[in-house]
């Protein structure tokens, strides 16, 4: 069927008058803060203590606006006779958010969950050279990224939990399993409950032997 000439206007026209008739909310920012969503993309924060430098956050920025400077310690060995190790200690972690593009490609190649996005987009300056976060600044947007949200009730459960569930329970195992000796020693050395004696010695519910015969 053929559309009827002029409703493509009539409804257009029809959205305008629901407009018209609609009142008008302003936003009162910055007195009244906005209601943002869960997953906004503000501002990166660093969790330093998970930064091992492996400096994947950096090749695979596109706009090369991550700079991280890093150097080697000697650790001593652990044991006598083992051998000394090396790693990488932090000294530079720093995001020019004046190149920024937050395209997260960061975040996401990051193996060790050092990097996450915070809601927080109230840091304008008035001199570029202030966006450039250095990593005591970008420390401090870390405790304004919010709790990961709520699992799904239907979803399987992660596999890091599952498998510190079975460590748990492996290592409680272990533990009860070293428990029963200590147990049976001390019943065997009467701090305990009194175990059954074996058929023909004597213990409770065994009659002695005759004298002069056997039992």
């Amino acid at each position: 069927m053929a559309p009827i000439p002029g409703s493509g206007l009539a409804k257009g026209l029809a959205v305008t008058l629901r407009t018209m008739t609609r009142k008008s909310h302003t936003a009162q920012y910055p007195d009244v803060q906005p209601d943002l969503p869960p997953r906004t993309r503000g501002v990166i924060g660093l969790f330093e203590e998970n930064c091992t430098v492996c400096m994947l956050c950096a090749r695979e920025c596109p706009d090369w606006c991550i700079y991280i400077d890093s150097h080697k310690e000697t650790l001593p060995a652990t044991a006598p006779g083992g051998r000394e190790r090396s790693r990488n200690v932090l000294d530079r972690f720093a995001i020019d958010f004046a190149l920024c593009m937050y395209c997260g490609i960061c975040i996401e190649v990051c193996p060790f969950d050092a990097l996450f996005w915070s809601p927080e987009f109230e840091y304008a300056e008035t001199d570029i050279h202030e966006l450039t976060h250095e990593r005591d600044k970008l420390r401090e947007w870390m405790w304004t990224v919010p709790e990961p949200p709520a699992l799904d009730p239907g979803a399987e459960e992660p596999k890091e939990l599952a498998a510190a569930r079975k460590t748990a329970e492996k290592l409680a195992a272990a533990e009860a399993a070293q428990a029963d000796p200590a147990a049976e020693a001390a019943r065997a050395t009467g701090t305990g409950d009194v175990t059954p004696s074996a058929p023909g010695t004597g213990g409770p519910g065994q009659q002695p032997p005759a004298e002069g015969g056997t039992a």
